[in-house]
């Protein structure tokens, strides 16, 4: 694993990649609350999914608002990525990913353009870059109550556990084999090593698996301290406690059974992947989908069981695709293989 310490991971040269789509009000939201940061970021990325002028104009009008603060902020530059078609929240991380890294950034936190970020969050991570390459802050729910994540992701079944304590305990952080790229912040030398997020996932396990593959490498935690808040309300059933089971669109539900297909792939690449338990893990996430249109999107039930079906049968014709490869590491240095 690598190595953490304080004097590797000072934090230098952060880059905040946001993804946005045809939510400029949001977004908007966003870029304000980003100029409001108590410690100035080095860039911000904006990946445009859409590739709209009103966005470009939004970043526009925010880049010299910053400007206009003074001090540090004279320094810090909005990078806009117009994409030249939807890429998902996958491929707009993989190409902000990518551009942010071109331009030497050291940390990357990434974050979709329907959340806000606490005005002390970059001094919240600071604190724990300091030990970490792969932190994952926490975040407010749209009513301001705390969002549950299900930080531990269960390898040989394929599935987040949802078990996973939503305390953090007294040291105010778990150790996690996942992120989510709403908040999360992880370090260079994980993109150097495991290349950049695979834009094939679309939507959907994308952040998971690239957090299950930093957890190869190094130390992922996440961590009590309140970075964001989300914006956007989202249909949902209250399960219990923190826990709620949202909305979802039949593009996510075709997205969540065929990702398993990438998956499968990346979990062979570790020794993780066992046909019997992630058989189970995919009827698993079936049945999750299906409570979910039951649930919450009765008026989708028709057309959600056809993507669901869909997506599945494509995962199979992925995982027995012997073409496939993984995103290649950007470090020449690295050997997969070691």
């Amino acid at each position: 694993m690598i190595a953490a310490s304080a004097t590797q991971n000072s934090f230098e040269k952060v880059a905040i990649v946001v993804v946005t789509f045809r939510r400029q009000e949001l977004l908007r939201g966003l870029l304000s609350s980003i100029g409001q940061l108590s410690i100035v970021p080095w860039r911000v990325v904006v990946v445009d999914n859409e590739n709209s002028d009103e966005t470009h104009r939004i970043c526009d009008h925010a880049a010299q608002a910053w400007k206009k603060q003074g001090g540090p902020w004279e320094a810090c530059e909005l990078d806009y990525v117009p994409q030249e078609e939807n890429t998902g929240g996958a491929g707009g991380f993989s190409a902000g990913v990518k551009r942010a890294y071109e331009l030497g950034a050291a940390w990357f936190w990434l974050m979709d353009d329907d959340v806000s970020v606490m005005p002390d969050a970059l001094e919240k991570l600071r604190a724990w870059a300091q030990h970490y390459e792969a932190v994952q802050g926490s975040r407010l729910d749209v009513d301001g109550g705390p969002f549950y994540w299900q930080y531990r992701f269960w390898a040989k079944l394929g599935i987040y556990n949802p078990f996973a304590s939503a305390d953090l305990g007294k040291e105010g952080f778990r150790k996690a084999n996942a992120l989510c790229f709403e908040g999360g912040l992880f370090n260079r030398r994980i993109v150097e090593r495991i290349g950049l997020p695979d834009y094939r996932f679309f939507l959907y396990w994308d952040d998971c698996v690239y957090g299950y593959l930093a957890s190869k490498i190094t130390e992922v935690v996440v961590v009590k301290d309140v970075v964001l808040q989300r914006r956007r309300e989202v249909p949902a059933w209250e399960m219990a406690a923190k826990r709620q089971l949202n909305s979802a669109s039949d593009m996510t539900r075709f997205c969540i059974m065929r990702n398993r297909g990438h998956m499968a792939h990346y979990l062979k690449m570790n020794g993780d992947y066992m046909p019997p338990l992630f058989a189970l893990g995919t009827l698993a996430s079936f049945a999750k989908e299906l409570v979910r249109l039951i649930a919450v999107d009765r008026k989708s039930f028709r057309s959600g069981m056809g993507r669901l079906i869909a997506g599945w049968r494509e995962a199979r014709r992925i995982i027995h695709d012997k073409t496939w490869q993984p995103m290649p590491p950007l470090s020449r240095d690295y050997d997969r293989s070691e």
